[in-house]
């Protein structure tokens, strides 16, 4: 049986080789077949499939755990000091790609913490499906630019040059992720290789995901990077005149007021209020994505966030209605970094991280575990609208018609944020604000 290379990216997946004491798995059959190198890349015979055919109840299905898992990684990354952005979109893919090699154990573990709600199979499909529709948005719309409305995935995967993957594993990237393998020298170039894939990652997000694996990350036993990066720049249906902007207080959780650069405009937004909580949803040009802005009350903001779950923000959305309102919101741009390990084991799936991994469906053999994840987001919000980016690596290692008075939404207090694709109710980037100037 015929073993070969792989490389892909977009949320960012290293993938290292360590020696295991289990027994190797049986390679199973393979049933595609490989191209071989062109351009320095491995390539299939199969090509991604187009208009891949995914039932509406599947579609609902890959949305809604999606959801869940963004919500339940927000409550183990809330635990970091500070202001929070990440794309829950980005690190279900690379993830996902990482997932299509998982066997056993391994693989129950990573389908439930990752709430992967289909079957191997079908989920593959249906993040194909989903990643051909986000494609077809934006079109005719306005970005926070010059340059138009963007929202570029991309994917692909690099590969020790001489290490042999299973051809079936490299046909499952090639027809659902439309990723190829890019042959680079972990072994004798570690560094160069680190270097090749963040560039990869910067020209991908327009040059604002620099540096996202760190130097040491890569090294000799490094055999495989899964890369996902994802870059959204749009601007605002109903944009915010620079001449309403002004300095006003924001409250601090420790009792501090400081005074940021504040939007303000007057305009039907879909709004919700409930106990402990008001919502605002904004769209950006073309009408066919949103940020929604949850706002608790004052005093309120931790019992909120630890209350916050999919079925919460789902209601939230649900209960919006058309309704006039006097917004205000500070302008604000930061980034977030960090490593998911820790986190994901917590959430559940520990043995991906461990010699005990089995990660066969790759390569045949239980010789590579993930020795990392990581992630790297950034964020700007201004009168003009939003631009956001994202890339994830996964480290593996060897071994209505307004009335009355408008409503009061004065986003003067920590927030949480979401930007989310409304056809699909797919959540694409999740955040919270405790400090703007931070």
């Amino acid at each position: 049986m015929k073993r070969i290379l792989i490389s892909m990216m977009m949320t960012l997946v290293l993938v290292g080789l360590t020696a295991c004491s289990a027994a190797p798995a049986e390679t199973p059959t393979i049933t595609g077949k490989l191209m071989g190198f062109q351009n320095g890349i491995l390539q299939s015979e199969l090509e991604r499939l187009d208009s891949p055919y995914v039932k509406t109840t599947d579609q609902d299905k890959l949305a809604e755990g999606n959801s869940e898992f963004a919500f339940d990684l927000y409550q183990q990354l809330k635990q970091q000091e500070g202001n929070l952005f990440y794309s829950p979109y980005s690190i279900s893919i690379a993830l996902a790609m990482t997932y299509a090699g998982a066997n056993g154990e391994t693989e129950q573990q990573m389908k439930e913490t990752l709430d992967f709600l289909l079957e191997q199979e079908d989920l593959h499909n249906a993040f194909n499906w989903l990643d051909q529709q986000l494609a077809q948005r934006g079109e005719g719309a306005e970005g926070k630019d010059d340059e138009g409305f963007r929202l570029n995935i991309a994917n692909s995967i690099w590969g020790q040059e001489d290490y042999e993957f299973l051809e079936d594993f490299l046909n499952i990237l090639a027809e659902n992720y439309g990723a190829g393998l890019r042959g680079l020298d972990f072994v004798n170039q570690p560094e160069q290789s680190r270097q090749i894939i963040n560039q990869w990652v910067e020209e991908q997000t327009e040059g604002r995901i620099k540096d996202l694996i760190p130097k040491g990350s890569i090294d000799g036993l490094t055999r495989l990077v899964l890369t996902n990066a994802i870059y959204f720049n749009a601007a605002w249906q109903y944009q915010f005149n620079d001449n309403n902007t002004i300095d006003m207080p924001f409250h601090l959780l420790d009792g501090d007021t400081i005074y940021v650069p504040t939007m303000r405009q007057t305009e039907s937004f879909n709004y919700a209020e409930g106990s402990g909580y008001q919502a605002v949803e904004l769209p950006y040009d073309g009408g066919e994505l949103s940020m929604v802005i949850m706002l608790p009350d004052e005093g309120n903001f931790n019992d909120f966030e630890n209350s916050l779950d999919a079925k919460m923000v789902k209601d939230i959305i649900r209960g919006m209605e058309d309704q006039k309102v006097s917004l205000t919101i500070p302008k604000f741009e930061f980034e977030s970094e960090m490593s998911l390990a820790e986190s994901l084991s917590v959430m559940g799936m520990p043995v991906a991280f461990s010699d005990g991994a089995d990660f066969s469906g790759m390569d045949g053999t239980r010789s590579l575990y993930i020795g990392d994840v990581i992630h790297k987001a950034f964020v700007s919000v201004d009168e003009n609208g939003t631009e956001a980016a994202a890339a994830t690596a996964v480290i593996m290692v060897l071994s209505a018609q307004p009335i009355d008075p408008p409503v009061n939404f004065n986003i003067d207090r920590p927030f949480v944020f979401l930007i989310r694709d409304i056809a699909t109710d797919s959540i694409l980037f999740v955040g919270r604000v405790l400090n703007p100037e931070a």
